[in-house]
C-alpha cells in the first residue's frame, strides 16, 4: 500500500509539471535569426516572453498602450509609493532627468516639480503614450517635460546630457537591452546615475508574473556589461528593488 501511494504521488507530481509547462510555456516554430552576438532565440519559451534571451534572462512582452489606465491606477500609490521613489533620487533643481519607458508620465511629472531649472525627458517607444504625456503637459501647464519618441534600441537622447536616468518596471521589457543601455550610457554625463526599480524576483510570493520581476543579481550583471558600476540598493519599497548605478567616466 505504501509503495502504491508513493507511485500515485509521483504520477501526480509528473502530471502537475506537465500541466505547468503547458500553461506557462509556448512553442514558436519559426525562430527569427538575430545577427546580434548578445541574444539567443529559443522556440520553447514562456507565454509572457518573446522567446529572446539576454544574459540568461528571457525578455518579457511589452505592456502596450492599451493598458495605459493600469499605469494610472490609484493602487500604485500604495503598492509602488512613487513619491518615495522620487524623493530617493535626491534630485537637484538643475538636473536633467530621463524617464525611460515613461508611459503616461506617471513619474515624469512627479520629477518635473523637483527640477524647476532642469528638465525631464519622458521617453517611450509608443506614440500613443507620448500623446497622453503631451495632453497632461498642456492640461497642467508643465513646461519642463519633453516627450521623446525612442526606438527599441535607442532612447534618442543627446550625448553627455543626462544626470539621472530612471527606469520603473520597464527595463525587463526592452527588446534590445544591450543596445538600449549602450546608447543610454552615452547620454549620461560623467558621474551620471541610472536607477532601476524592478519587482523583486527573489520573492516568489510577490503577485507579479515571473518575467516582469528581476533579481538584484541579474540587474547587476546586465548593468555591469555596459560599464555601469553598482552604487547602492535600497529596499524601502514593499515589493520592488531600488538599485542605483553610476557612470564613472
Amino acid at each position: 500500500m505504501k509503495s502504491l501511494k508513493i507511485a500515485v504521488s509521483g504520477i501526480a507530481i509528473a502530471l502537475s509539471l506537465i500541466l505547468f509547462t503547458i500553461l506557462n510555456f509556448t512553442y514558436t516554430p519559426e525562430v527569427v535569426t538575430n545577427p546580434s552576438q548578445y541574444y539567443q532565440e529559443r522556440p520553447l519559451h514562456s507565454r509572457d516572453g518573446i522567446g529572446k534571451f539576454y544574459q540568461g534572462r528571457e525578455i518579457a512582452k511589452v505592456m502596450g498602450h492599451q493598458e495605459l489606465l493600469w499605469l494610472e491606477r490609484p493602487s500604485r500609490e500604495i503598492q509602488e509609493q512613487p513619491n518615495k521613489v522620487v524623493e530617493a533620487l535626491n534630485l537637484n533643481p538643475t538636473d536633467v532627468v530621463a524617464d525611460i519607458g515613461a508611459g503616461t508620465g506617471y513619474f515624469s511629472f512627479r520629477m518635473a516639480s523637483l527640477v524647476p531649472k532642469g528638465k525631464v525627458y519622458a521617453v517611450d517607444i509608443q506614440p500613443e503614450m507620448l500623446d497622453v504625456i503631451n495632453f497632461f503637459k498642456i492640461e497642467d501647464r508643465v513646461t519642463n517635460v519633453d516627450s521623446v519618441l525612442g526606438t527599441v534600441s535607442n532612447p534618442n537622447l543627446p550625448e553627455n546630457s543626462i544626470d539621472v536616468a530612471l527606469m520603473v518596471d520597464a527595463y525587463h521589457e526592452f527588446e534590445y537591452p544591450r543596445e538600449m543601455m549602450d546608447a543610454l550610457v552615452k547620454s549620461l554625463r560623467s558621474g551620471g546615475r541610472v536607477v532601476l526599480v524592478e519587482y523583486r524576483q527573489e520573492n516568489p510570493l510577490i503577485p507579479i508574473k515571473n518575467l516582469h520581476k528581476m533579481t538584484q543579481k541579474q540587474v547587476k550583471k546586465e548593468m555591469n556589461a555596459v560599464g555601469l558600476s553598482w552604487k547602492e540598493t535600497q529596499e524601502f519599497l514593499p515589493q520592488q528593488h531600488f538599485i542605483v548605478f553610476q557612470k564613472n567616466v
